[in-house]
């Protein structure tokens, strides 16, 4: 059975808004946020957009990187936004 990758992922929304969570089927979650199916807040304020994500490998270590995440200021999770390089896909 292969394990699970999590991943500890900020979207931000259509307000501006940044939110902070934690899935395993990360492109998943990110298309339930965006089709209302996803967090409440998410549902009201979106459409949302991933603008930091980072993997994990287990539950229990994400949701402890996301509680340390949501206790951030604004000015925090913008520095962690900007030191974040995607990598590009592979073609």
């Amino acid at each position: 059975m292969q394990a699970k990758t999590w991943a500890v992922y900020m979207v931000r929304c259509a307000n501006g808004a940044l939110y902070t969570g934690i899935t395993n089927r990360l492109k998943d979650r990110i298309a339930d946020h965006n089709s209302g199916r996803g967090a409440k807040y998410t549902a009201s304020f979106g459409p949302v957009k991933l603008v930091w994500h980072k993997k994990s490998r287990t539950r229990s270590s994400a949701s402890k990187l996301e509680a340390k995440i949501k206790k951030f200021s604004r000015a925090e999770k913008s520095k962690l936004i900007d030191s974040f390089l995607p990598v590009p896909p592979i073609l």
